[in-house]
């Protein structure tokens, strides 16, 4: 089996659990979550330089922060399955007293989750910080970020985006998930944004574009060369255009399943398409 078919495997499982999930509770955010199943598996399997054990200090270790935390069912599936906590704690998603909480957060001490997010635009900011501080601890490890492009609109994003570059934070690579939907509608429709691509370079960032954000082999290659561009003097975006709802054919293309948790049937139909690769929960 090459290494590529056990990450196809993975993300595969990755799916059924987010539909699991959110199915359970008839209450979640399957749609993003599966556009960005991909992604997390490359990230968390391939991409980072990560250490045993989580501590919430992270030196000597790359750092993901998800800002978009509404999509925290692939979040929460890849940690499990990468070993920060057992599978089956995905049980418990969105239950009264849980760790897994519909948008991540840091009371109950979930590892690997360091931050509380889900207020959209602030990620920005906090990967920032821990990117400098990782700079003032001389860590020449990476800060990873993930954020909705939805989310852009939110003005802070720009300050700190700015900020970034301004303050040559380059050692910090973050990712817009480009499916070009949000709650209400299509992006274009609800706050059409422009070139994404030109606004970031204009604020003096570094683009990498990843044309096929399903695509293993597409992310793997666009985000090794987003990391040979890391500390040339500017912060890098990686623009990831992927599909609302992959791998789930009624899912797909579409803004409607955002924050809708699939009924018994259209559960059975979506593990039907993506057929058990490593075990349920």
């Amino acid at each position: 089996m090459s290494n590529i078919q056990q990450l196809e495997d993975l993300t595969t499982q990755v799916r059924r659990d987010i539909l699991r999930m959110v199915h359970k509770v008839n209450s979640g955010h399957p749609g993003g979550s599966l556009g960005c199943a991909e992604f997390f598996v490359c990230l968390y399997k391939e991409i980072m330089e990560t250490k045993e054990g989580f501590d919430m200090n992270g030196i000597g270790e790359d750092l993901f922060f998800l800002s978009n935390g509404h999509i925290s069912p692939v979040y929460y599936s890849v940690l499990a399955r990468t070993g920060y906590f057992p599978v089956d704690e995905l049980n418990t998603f969105r239950l009264i007293d849980s760790r897994l909480q519909g948008h991540p957060t840091t009371h109950e001490g979930l590892p690997g989750i360091r931050i509380a997010s889900g207020s959209l635009g602030q990620g920005m900011s906090v990967a920032i910080g821990a990117a400098e501080s990782k700079k003032l601890n001389n860590d020449n490890h990476l800060i990873y970020s993930l954020h909705g492009d939805g989310e852009l609109q939110e003005g802070q994003n720009w300050e700190a985006i700015m900020y970034a570059a301004g303050n040559k934070v380059d050692n910090l690579i973050a990712t817009v998930d480009l499916n070009g939907q949000q709650i209400d509608g299509s992006t274009d429709n609800v706050l059409p944004m422009g070139n994404i691509k030109a606004k970031f370079e204009a604020f003096g960032w570094t683009v990498v574009e990843i044309e096929d954000g399903n695509n293993i082999e597409a992310i793997l290659e666009g985000m090794q060369k987003a990391k040979s561009l890391t500390g040339n003097g500017k912060p890098v975006c990686v623009l990831l255009k992927t599909i609302m709802g992959n791998g789930v054919d009624f899912m797909m293309h579409t803004h409607a399943w955002h924050g809708k948790a699939p009924n018994d049937e259209q559960l059975a139909t979506g593990l039907v398409q993506n057929e058990e690769t490593l075990g349920d929960y």
